[in-house]
């Protein structure tokens, strides 16, 4: 059966998110580890405006369980979120499936860097694709979608018949998107026509399929 709802929320805008925002085309090495970043002003009052969206829901909408990337940015928009819903204390699970897709040697440095110090693998990465490429000591998307459908499988037998919100990242809300259209892999590729997905936006399936995707219209 499965859940009966699935509500996937990126995280608020991170440290790391405005510093690249800032940089622009410039390179750019930021020095703290991906799972430790937090939110900025910005990013905390979008988790709280996800949280008072999530209190204006019916109740037939509201989520029931959290599954919650173990990064500190989506802990922290967790967090923030539901003080700002003032529901109760929801079941939460932390689950490292959720986590980013993992840039490994590319993790400290934005694009225009990338391309300054890792010339080859930028051009192994237009070679192959966006969605196909895996950095040295990362992962590919085609890596995030395995561990979602691993995690999916999860879902369906411990949270069948509940509402289901997962607070994560980018990456998972494409991965999820793909995942759960039933696409073939092969058109995996596709789902970048939806990027970005935007700070704490929000995408929403139920067993009708896709409901909403990257809707921002609560902040």
């Amino acid at each position: 059966m499965g859940p009966t709802r699935i509500m996937a929320v990126r995280h608020g805008e991170s440290e790391a998110n405005r510093a690249h925002r800032e940089a622009g085309s410039a390179p750019l090495v930021y020095e703290r580890g991906d799972d430790e970043v937090t939110l900025t002003d910005l990013g905390r009052a979008q988790a709280a405006a996800f949280g008072r969206s999530l209190a204006g829901l019916p109740a037939a909408e509201t989520p029931e369980v959290v599954w919650c990337s173990p990064y500190l940015r989506a802990l922290d928009t967790w967090r923030v979120a539901l003080e700002a819903w003032g529901a109760g204390a929801l079941p939460v699970t932390v689950d490292a499936r959720l986590r980013d897709q993992e840039s490994g040697a590319f993790a400290r440095y934005n694009l225009a860097a990338i391309r300054q110090r890792f010339p080859e693998e930028m051009a192994r990465r237009e070679a192959e694709g966006a969605y196909a490429f895996r950095p040295p000591d990362g992962e590919s998307l085609a890596d995030v979608v395995v561990r979602l459908r691993d995690l999916l499988a999860d879902l369906r037998e411990h949270a069948a018949g509940r509402r289901v919100l997962i607070v994560a990242h980018d990456s998972v809300v494409l991965g999820l998107r793909h995942v759960l259209t039933g696409g073939p892999d092969a058109d995996l590729a596709a789902v970048l026509e939806f990027a970005p997905v935007l700070n704490a936006s929000v995408s929403v399936w139920d067993h009708s399929g896709l409901v909403r995707f990257n809707d921002v219209g609560h902040l």
